[in-house]
């Protein structure tokens, strides 16, 4: 695909919302997923069985036995065992840090209310086959979970890739099963003879995995809808437009729908842009000063967002929509998907504008708990009166009957 070049000069959010259409529109596969989730829902392993021969095209037990886990991870290269190391103590680092703390809230008519965090009990993580393993999914999402303190942490995986078992060794994951896509999806929303039934599913993957992931949503935790990959880079004066060009380049790697994207001030910096996108979409922005270069980049919401060059580095307290922020020349989007410590499964399709980074309060939910006591009678003479305006008798009379201690 070829490099599009557009001016973000009257209507950066305008411009952004051209750039995000560039990215080819994804085909509805609502109704095979559906077919495939109630299948499995209903007939369990096998339905699942039968999906996993016809579509990952593997037969024998979905669960990986341990000692292969084990084979997997005493075979696999030193270097990439060492990068896997060290990403999982950084990834740790971070979510560790993120993590809530309990809080009580002493209210004034005598009552507490504590603010709980607490863990979901079993958290799926889906790694994507396809293109290639992805054991750096593996440390973002089961680390991640262990660090928010989940108690099983189990993982899916199409192919169940050599390194992909290891990775799963190495950060300690409690179950791997060999299967992936839908139906995978749905054995983990609602368990089978085989599968457990998790409380989070989270991961990234193809269109049939994220409609899965829709449709069971009201059934389990889900993360997010990962869409294609897409990467901002907002460059000022004084970026370097090779280091630009490889950033681009490298983000396109993630192939069909990808967008890669950079906007400056700076023409001759643009001119000097050389990419290949291949299967990928590739745009480049003028924008007539770097406040419109900025307004382009929050109204897009970027997965992944670079600022190059002083001036656009001294934005980076201004940026509030953006996945992952990375700020200075050093810090390629790259470092963020494997050892930065930044989780990299991130908002994608704009949807930064709401949405975080997988991190432990995706593992985690807040939980009320209310210790009434003595004031009792000074609540229930305030919320009875709502509560018969509602119609709702026997609420009031709940409330009421505690007001001197009665029972």
């Amino acid at each position: 695909m070829g490099v599009e070049r557009f001016s973000a000069g009257v209507d950066p959010a305008a411009t952004a919302d051209r750039v995000h259409a560039l990215a080819p529109g994804a085909e509805s596969v609502a109704d095979a997923v559906r077919e495939i989730v109630d299948d499995v829902r209903e007939h369990g392993d096998v339905a699942l069985r039968r999906y996993v021969e016809r579509f990952d095209r593997a037969e024998g037990d979905l669960r990986v036995p341990g000692e292969t886990l084990a084979a997997a991870l005493d075979a696999l290269d030193p270097a990439v065992r060492a990068g896997l190391e060290m990403a999982i103590a950084n990834v740790r680092a971070v979510a560790e840090a993120d993590l809530g703390a309990d809080v009580e809230v002493a209210l004034p008519q005598g009552q507490t209310v504590t603010l709980r965090d607490v863990p979901v009990g079993r958290a799926a993580i889906y790694v994507p086959g396809g293109r290639a393993p992805y054991p750096s999914t593996v440390v973002m999402g089961v680390v991640t979970a262990r660090a928010a303190g989940v108690e099983e942490v189990v993982v899916c995986a199409p192919g169940a890739h050599p390194v992909i078992l290891a990775a799963c060794a190495l950060c300690g994951a409690d179950a791997v099963f060999s299967m992936g896509g839908a139906h995978a999806v749905a054995a983990l929303a609602f368990g089978t003879e085989t599968v457990p039934r998790a409380d989070v599913i989270a991961g990234p993957g193809n269109l049939y995995v994220q409609e899965a992931k829709r449709l069971v949503s009201g059934h389990v935790g889900i993360d997010g809808f990962a869409g294609p990959s897409d990467v901002v880079v907002l460059a000022s004066a004084g970026a370097d437009p090779a280091l630009v060009s490889i950033d681009l380049a490298a983000q396109a790697e993630h192939g069909r729908g990808t967008v890669v994207c950079v906007v400056s001030p700076e023409p001759a910096l643009l001119d000097a842009i050389e990419i290949d996108p291949g299967d990928a979409v590739a745009a480049l922005v003028d924008a007539p000063d770097l406040e419109t270069a900025l307004a382009f980049a929050e109204a897009f919401a970027p997965e992944h967002l670079e600022l190059i060059g002083a001036e656009a580095e001294a934005l980076a307290p201004r940026i509030h929509t953006a996945g992952a922020l990375f700020v200075g020349r050093e810090s390629g989007t790259a470092f963020g998907d494997y050892v930065a410590g930044s989780n990299h499964t991130l908002p994608t399709g704009g949807a930064a504008r709401f949405a975080s980074q997988l991190g432990p309060r995706h593992f985690r939910r807040r939980m009320s708990e209310v210790r009434i006591g003595p004031a009792a009678g000074a609540l229930a003479r305030a919320a009875a009166p709502i509560a018969r305006a509602e119609g709702f008798e026997r609420h009031a009379a709940s409330m009421e009957v505690r007001e001197n201690g009665g029972g």
